[in-house]
């Protein structure tokens, strides 16, 4: 479907409107709260940021849309996940991250994953990352086209990781093919300004030396991020000095890997001189707190990171993992626990928190001059949450209720590009532009029959 396609149930947009909220929350400069402003939207981009009895005089042909009890706020960004395992919700809970992998997730994907199961449990990905807030994720796994193609018929900007491992799949027989598929796939949505890519080698424990050389060339020739696990476990590090004599990161510094455009999922286990090390490169962490807790990996060392001076972001990882593709959740909880680490309850404040799930990702990604923050110029990818029920009043910090007493459930309208791509109406279910609920109930309902029957 193209990008462009008319939205299934709202009626086309005004090239010019204004959101006019009762606060507005920037993002850059951090902190700031705006009361009574109106985001002013011209096609796809913020035209203008002003008071709302001012945006109506300077722009009276603007059509109105009056958001009187709400907060808007930049589009979430979820700078780690694997959208298509929302088909393995819950498929093997309980498990460690080696075992869960090797006996049930591998096996399970080896039987299953297709493009048609990517697409749809991509799709459903979607359409849960968009009611929650989300509109970037930043994504890594088989069959990026049909990554491509659910999140261009959902309206989502996504960053698609063309994964890379040695052994063969479904989807490729090795690594030179899992290259070429990728770099295939990418070619044929290069003008989506919806649309990135990443090369994605999955982890150091499952590519070579050779592989990661020829991942650093394509990358430096074609200007791409890298997107990897890194440092997850204690086995993976136990493992790799045994195999490598050096620990994971050591060995990726040895090959040239880390830079500026080196994205990290996870990170959990790392000495001071790791996080200096991925500091002087300019590296980025994308922090998974609930899928490292659910997994047993541990904690990442969030507030050391940052003191070091590493840009760290937020992610969710899949949802087999987590088992929710939720960043309002994330948000929270890596708030939460990195003062619990530290002992420090004034480590990691709410504007902080909310920085690392918007601007501090589309640093991650690149992308911090067109998405992050609500900023003149930038694509206007806008999130309202509406903060009046009772579960969230009273109010006194706005930033501070977004991080620790709003919920995904709060959310009323997202905007992509300037586009309103989902929108729940109190007391209504939520409706999508272009998403079907009918749809994804026949998606979910297929694949846990197939599924079902493979586990019993």
């Amino acid at each position: 479907m193209d990008q462009n396609s008319d939205n299934h149930h709202f009626p086309p947009i005004s090239t010019l409107h204004a959101l006019e909220a009762r606060w507005v929350v920037p993002v850059i400069p951090q902190g700031e709260v705006l009361e009574h402003h109106s985001v002013v939207v011209e096609g796809s981009r913020i035209l203008d940021i002003l008071p709302v009895e001012n945006a109506r005089k300077q722009y009276p042909s603007a059509k109105p849309v009056v958001l009187d009890e709400h907060v808007l706020i930049p589009g979430l960004i979820n700078l780690h996940t694997h959208a298509a395992m929302s088909l393995m919700r819950g498929l093997a809970d309980d498990q460690p991250l080696m075992r869960w992998l090797q006996e049930h997730i591998w096996p399970a994907e080896k039987r299953f994953v297709s493009e048609r199961f990517v697409r749809q449990g991509t799709l459903l990905g979607c359409a849960e990352m968009l009611a929650g807030g989300t509109t970037c994720f930043n994504d890594m796994y088989f069959f990026p086209q049909a990554v491509a193609d659910a999140a261009v018929q959902a309206g989502m900007r996504a960053n698609i990781g063309l994964v890379v491992m040695e052994f063969a799949t479904g989807y490729a027989h090795d690594a030179d093919d899992y290259l070429h598929k990728g770099l295939q796939a990418r070619d044929s949505w290069r003008d989506n300004s919806l649309l990135s890519a990443s090369l994605a080698p999955h982890a150091p424990y499952t590519v070579e030396n050779r592989t990661f050389e020829n991942i650093m060339t394509y990358a430096e020739q074609l200007g791409l991020n890298i997107h990897t696990h890194l440092h997850e476990t204690h086995s993976e590090i136990e493992d790799s000095l045994k195999q490598y004599g050096m620990r994971p990161l050591q060995r990726l510094e040895s090959l040239g890997v880390l830079g500026p455009n080196f994205v990290a999922a996870h990170g959990v286990h790392l000495t001071q001189a790791e996080m200096q090390s991925l500091a002087d490169f300019g590296c980025h962490i994308a922090h998974c707190p609930a899928s490292n807790l659910k997994l047993a990996s541990g904690i990442a060392p969030v507030d050391a990171l940052r003191k070091t001076g590493v840009n760290v972001a937020i992610g969710t990882d899949g949802a087999a993992s987590n088992n929710r593709q939720d960043m309002f959740a994330e948000i929270r909880l890596a708030a939460l626990l990195a003062k619990g680490m530290t002992g420090d309850a004034a480590s990691t404040p709410a504007a902080d928190v909310l920085s690392m799930a918007t601007i501090n990702a589309a640093k991650a990604l690149g992308q911090e001059n067109e998405i992050g923050s609500l900023e003149l110029g930038k694509y206007a990818d806008i999130v309202a949450v509406k903060l009046s029920s009772i579960e969230v009043q009273p109010c006194f910090d706005v930033i501070s209720h977004l991080i620790y007493a709003a919920g995904r459930e709060h959310v009323s309208h997202v905007w992509v590009a300037g586009e309103l791509k989902y929108q729940k109406l109190e007391g209504q279910a939520g409706v999508y532009a272009n998403i079907e609920p009918a749809e994804l109930k026949e998606i979910s309902t297929e694949w846990q029959t197939q599924l079902s029957q493979y586990l019993a």
